[in-house]
C-alpha cells in the first residue's frame, strides 16, 4: 500500500484581497467627473444693445466712440490711428511710429485725457478701447508690436478686427 499514490491536501490560500489599486483608480475617476462636470456647465454672458436706454424716440448715445482708438496696420510698417468713429472722427487720423516716441506717447495721453474728462466714473468708463485692423498687407511683427505697446501701456480692452470699412480702406490706400 506504500506504492498507492497518497492523496495531497492543498493549502488554502488567503481571503484578503488588496484593494488599494482600485480605490486609487475610483478616487481618480471621482476626480475626472467632478472636473468635467464643472467645465461642461454652459456659460453665458449678458449682451446689451442699448436700446432700452432713455426714451424710445432718441437715437442711442455713442459713449463708445469717445473713449475708442482705432489702430490700422498697413504694409511697409505703417500705422494709423483715429479717435472715434471714421465718418466723425474726435481726432482726424494721423501716421505714427512704433515705440515709445510713437504709438505709445498717444495711447498714454488718451488714457489721462479720459481720466481728466471723467475723474470720479467708475473704471468701465474710463477705459480705453483699442480696436486694431491689420490689413491683409501688413506683418505679423507688426501685430505684435502694437501687442506688446497694449501690455506697456496696461490696456486691458482691445480687440483684433480684419474687417475694414470703405473709409478705412481709402484711407490706407492714400497713406
Amino acid at each position: 500500500m506504500k506504492n498507492l499514490p497518497q492523496k495531497v491536501r492543498s493549502r488554502k490560500l488567503s481571503s484578503k484581497v488588496d484593494l488599494t489599486a482600485m480605490v486609487s483608480v475610483s478616487f481618480l475617476l471621482i476626480i475626472f467627473f467632478m472636473v468635467v462636470g464643472e467645465l461642461s456647465k454652459p456659460k453665458e454672458m449678458k449682451y446689451d444693445t442699448g436700446r432700452n436706454r432713455g426714451c424710445c424716440d432718441c437715437p442711442a448715445r455713442h459713449d463708445g466712440e469717445n473713449r475708442s482708438i482705432t489702430v490700422i496696420l498697413g504694409e511697409n510698417n505703417k500705422l494709423i490711428y483715429y479717435i472715434g468713429g471714421i465718418s466723425s472722427p474726435i481726432k482726424k487720423p494721423k501716421s505714427v511710429t512704433y515705440g515709445k516716441n510713437g504709438i505709445r506717447k498717444e495711447l498714454t495721453a488718451r488714457i489721462e485725457s479720459l481720466k481728466s474728462y471723467a475723474p470720479n466714473s467708475n473704471k468701465l468708463k474710463r477705459d480705453l478701447v483699442v480696436i486694431i485692423k491689420p490689413s491683409k498687407k501688413s506683418n505679423y511683427g507688426n501685430l505684435v508690436d502694437i501687442l506688446d505697446e497694449m501690455k506697456i501701456t496696461g490696456i486691458t480692452s482691445y480687440f483684433i478686427v480684419p474687417e475694414f470699412t470703405p473709409e478705412e480702406s481709402k484711407l490706407l490706400a492714400s497713406n
